[in-house]
């Protein structure tokens, strides 16, 4: 028993098949950049604000030399600025991440305008 084979499609309509099936996996792959660069961002945020308090407002600001620990030991120290220079390159990588991102959708937005004109232009559809 032979199988129908299936109708070849125009080249044309492949093309846009295969762009809409490439700009579907951009927007997916956009989406979790987005989340991924907000997750870091915040953790980045929070991790700078909680060395920045330990580094410099509690010895500094409210003078609390030492807790369980004494906070101006230079190891200690050192260890909290090397820390601290993780995080914000953290929140540095994050936020370029965002700005990527939305550059991104607005090429996506640019495309699916582009598409829209060529399928009027053309009558594929709506």
């Amino acid at each position: 028993m032979k199988r129908a084979m299936p109708e070849e499609k125009d080249a044309g309509v492949s093309i846009i098949e295969l762009q809409e099936e490439f700009i579907q996996h951009m927007e997916r792959g956009g989406k979790k950049i987005r989340l991924l660069s907000l997750v870091a961002t915040i953790v980045g945020a929070y991790f700078a604000v909680s060395y920045f308090v330990q580094l410099v407002v509690l010895p500094y600001g409210l003078g609390i030399t030492s807790q369980t620990v004494d906070l101006v030991n230079p190891g200690l120290v050192g260890l909290g600025i090397l820390s601290l220079a993780i995080s914000l390159l953290w929140c540095y990588a994050g936020v370029r991440n965002l700005l990527f991102e939305r550059k991104l959708a607005e090429r996506i937005r640019e495309v699916r305008e582009l598409q829209a004109e060529s399928a009027k232009k053309y009558g594929l559809g709506t």
